[in-house]
């Protein structure tokens, strides 16, 4: 099937259904499309959650009743890791509560089984463009997070130039210390404070974290 959709790279793709004539099916339909390459295969959900984990794709298509962990739940796991992986929810019944409650976490489109090549690709090609959006928006964020990140930073560096030990440094360097990344030297210069304030508490648990990034 020719596609009309130019890549330099094949969109990669996750199926999850516990029917294996399902699975086989749909594997079979997505060879036909020249763009979509198809990088593991699931029976369940928790299955495809760790595969998402392994392969990255670039699309997900989700059974929505599957044992050990149904689609809906796979799908708020893999968001939550990959916010920018699109999805497809495929099931027998394609009943208004289920497709709201597959949207409101963000699921792209919902076929009903069977579906045709014809359905499942046109699906694709709304879900890529969905997709690229939602990278783009995430892209922009964390340029927005970057550029607060070296504010605050900059704020940092003057602080600690000032030895500054007051309820604003603290509510500064403590904000530099969410992010899990935290450069060390600010989280040593927050356990300067907290020891200035007698913060004892605090200062353990933080100077066991500087301990645990510094291995």
């Amino acid at each position: 099937m020719i596609s009309n959709i130019p890549r330099k790279n094949k969109l990669r793709i996750l199926i999850a259904d516990d029917v294996q004539e399902t699975r086989r099916n749909t594997r079979l339909m997505l060879s036909e499309i020249e763009y979509v390459e198809v990088v593991a295969i699931a029976s369940n959900g928790k299955q495809a959650v760790e595969m998402t984990e392994e392969q990255r794709p670039d699309i997900v298509i989700l059974d929505i009743n599957m044992p050990e962990m149904d689609g809906l739940t796979a799908f708020k796991h893999i968001v939550q890791m990959f916010p920018g992986t699109g999805c497809i929810f495929i099931s027998g019944e394609k009943d208004p509560v289920t497709v709201q409650k597959a949207e409101a976490i963000g699921a792209n489109d919902f076929l009903a089984k069977p579906f045709t090549i014809e359905e499942i690709e046109a699906s694709i090609k709304k879900v890529v463009e969905n997709v690229k959006m939602k990278r783009q928006k995430i892209a922009q964020s964390n340029q927005v997070h970057l550029e607060k990140t070296v504010s605050l930073e900059e704020l940092a560096n003057e602080y600690l130039k000032e030895g500054r030990t007051d309820s604003q440094s603290t509510q500064l360097f403590e904000k530099l210390a969410q992010n899990p990344k935290c450069d060390v030297r600010w989280l040593e210069a927050l356990a300067m404070i907290y020891a200035v304030q007698g913060e004892w508490g605090k200062l353990k648990l933080l100077a066991e974290r500087i301990e645990r990034q510094k291995k």
